[in-house]
């Protein structure tokens, strides 16, 4: 399965008010590993950057007075996300904006139509209810270094969301099939393969004398009114007695 972890940073936070995206990162997952593709960009509002957002983001009007405009990116980002599940922290807010700017264009294209969604702090709120659930809360849940986001960045939270989604979900954010039982991964819920080269489990098999003691403990319970569970077992896997460990 491919899956687009995504954030976006605007000048506002509404865009029924005129409010415009300025930031867009994305991180790819293939599988539940991460593939090292990722989709970045700043973007033109061609509006004000609200210093209320400015506060949160640090993304200033001169920083993106030479950058692109969403319509110069717009064909190149849906490629990048069309038949992707997005995973997005609070998708109600990300997904309102995409839509809006695509609407804009007259484009016609609906993130919904092209693409799963997955809000992760809907996850979040449903694991860990009456908790505070923000991205912050659920690094330090659960280890997440996140010690380099001083201010919030598209790309910077797509990739610690990445990490977060994959503990959240199940902790499983490698694989290591090491053929010689190697402890290579030790991320919460790796996949190690025992060595082929291991001792094999040594097997014991009954004696003809102990399996004739079997039989006769079997008919003893049958004479007593009852019905020995191996007979049952037997009956209907079509396996007769054997003893093994």
């Amino acid at each position: 399965m491919r899956q687009i972890v995504l954030d976006t940073e605007t000048t506002g936070i509404d865009p029924e008010q005129g409010h415009r995206i300025i930031e867009i990162g994305c991180v790819e997952l293939m599988e539940r590993q991460l593939t090292g593709r990722h989709y970045h960009v700043y973007i033109n509002p061609q509006r004000e950057v609200e210093a209320e957002a400015m506060a949160v983001h640090g993304i200033t009007n001169e920083f993106l007075a030479d950058k692109p405009l969403f319509r110069d990116i717009a064909t190149e980002f849906f490629e990048f996300i069309k038949g992707a599940e997005l995973v997005i922290h609070n998708a109600a807010f990300d997904v309102g904006f995409i839509n809006h700017e695509f609407r804009q264009l007259g484009t016609g294209w609906k993130v919904e139509d092209h693409c799963g969604v997955v809000d992760s702090l809907a996850i979040a709120r449903k694991k860990h209810p009456g908790q505070k659930n923000n991205l912050d809360a659920l690094c330090k849940r659960y280890g997440v270094d996140n010690s380099n986001r001083e201010l919030h960045g598209a790309l910077l939270d797509a990739e610690i969301l990445a990490d977060v989604f994959l503990l959240l979900t199940g902790g499983q954010t490698a694989l290591s099939l090491d053929a010689n039982g190697g402890d290579s991964d030790q991320s919460v819920g790796g996949i190690r393969r025992l060595s082929a080269e291991r001792r094999r489990t040594r097997v014991i098999r009954a004696t003809d004398e102990e399996a004739g003691a079997h039989e006769a403990l079997i008919e003893v319970v049958a004479k007593a009114g009852g019905e020995a569970l191996w007979t049952r077992l037997a009956s209907e896997t079509g396996s007769g007695p054997s003893a093994g460990e």
